[in-house]
């Protein structure tokens, strides 16, 4: 599953960021790395980009650069749901 794809509300922990060498690396500066929970707080009222809590702070992602994150949801209990 991809960071797209998690609804408002929910978490999901990053299993792998991907995309092109310096969307990677830009990805991975704004703390986006493997075993981050990240929670989706807010969706633009047009879709597009998506505000998401992370380490912290709110960080607003563009819904493409979002499908290369992928992700496992976490359930409410703290753990991996399958």
């Amino acid at each position: 599953m991809t960071l797209r794809n998690l609804e408002v509300g929910k978490s999901g922990r990053v299993l792998q960021v991907g995309g092109e060498k310096a969307l990677r690396r830009r990805l991975l500066e704004m703390g986006i790395t493997p075993r981050t929970v990240i929670t989706v707080k807010k969706i633009a009222p047009m879709g597009d980009p998506v505000e998401l809590f992370l380490r912290g702070y709110a960080l607003t992602l563009r819904l493409e650069d979002a499908e290369k994150i992928t992700i496992e949801k976490i359930s409410e209990n703290g753990g991996a749901s399958k």
